[in-house]
């Protein structure tokens, strides 16, 4: 996979792309991550990004022309490529799990992040293919929630993470929250691992854990229930969560 970051402050991703999971996928070739200035994609003695907004108003907008300049020209650079322009807005698609497992099926992404007050409108009607927002908040920038996605995204890619099924498995891929995890020792200031955990039979760990993670969606996020198709056996455990009687 081949990702391209457009931001006017590029040491930002420094720390993201030199440490943990995601240098060792770089690494391996398995994504090539670019980070560009798209300030060098500015026209002008100045290459000024930024510009008053017409009509009046609070605040400066990002200019049209150094942006489209900037993916055109990676574009140039990927012929071969139909790569999905992904503009870091809070007023875009709010991004999840569901959105992480599709982008990770690309072999392009393109992440504008921006600053100031917005973007030229023109940039999201005719650059872009998504818009995305990490959650009903604001930031500085856009920068952020790029790392948060890409992040999210390359440890879906084959080979990323030491062990297969830990993307599998995680909170939210297999529409629940993940279950609860213990290690050694077994008891820890009186407080000790569940027994079932312990005996070694993985047909009643695997039923602990699927009731577990049932049991934690329940009380932290009954939202992701709503649409979420439980099977009889799911939907027993589940009444007796909720009556308190498992």
């Amino acid at each position: 996979m081949k990702m391209d970051v457009l931001s006017i402050f590029p040491t930002m991703f420094d720390g993201m792309t030199g440490n943990s999971i995601i240098k060792k996928t770089i690494e391996k070739g398995l994504v090539d991550v670019s980070i560009i200035d798209f300030r060098e994609y500015a026209e002008g003695k100045h290459q000024t990004v930024d510009d008053y907004p017409y009509g009046g108003g609070a605040g400066m907008l990002l200019k049209a022309q150094p942006i489209f300049s900037a993916v055109e020209a990676l574009r140039e650079r990927s012929p071969d490529t139909k790569p999905r322009v992904v503009l870091m807005d809070p007023a875009g698609k709010r991004f999840d799990q569901k959105l992480a497992e599709e982008f990770a099926q690309e072999e392009h992404l393109i992440f504008i992040c921006g600053h100031y007050e917005g973007y030229d409108e023109r940039i999201r009607e005719f650059l872009v293919t998504d818009e995305v927002s990490i959650g009903d908040y604001i930031l500085t920038g856009g920068e952020i929630g790029a790392m948060a996605m890409m992040d999210s995204v390359i440890r879906l890619l084959p080979g990323a993470l030491g062990n297969a099924d830990s993307a599998v498995t995680d909170s939210f891929s297999t529409g629940l929250l993940e279950h609860p995890h213990y290690t050694r020792p077994a008891q820890f200031r009186d407080m000790e691992v569940p027994e079932v955990l312990l005996n070694g039979n993985h047909k009643l760990i695997e039923e602990w854990r699927e009731r577990e993670s049932l049991r934690r969606t329940w009380e932290r996020r009954p939202d992701l229930l709503q649409n979420y198709k439980l099977t009889e056996q799911q939907q027993k455990w589940l009444d007796e969560i909720q009556k308190g009687v498992d």
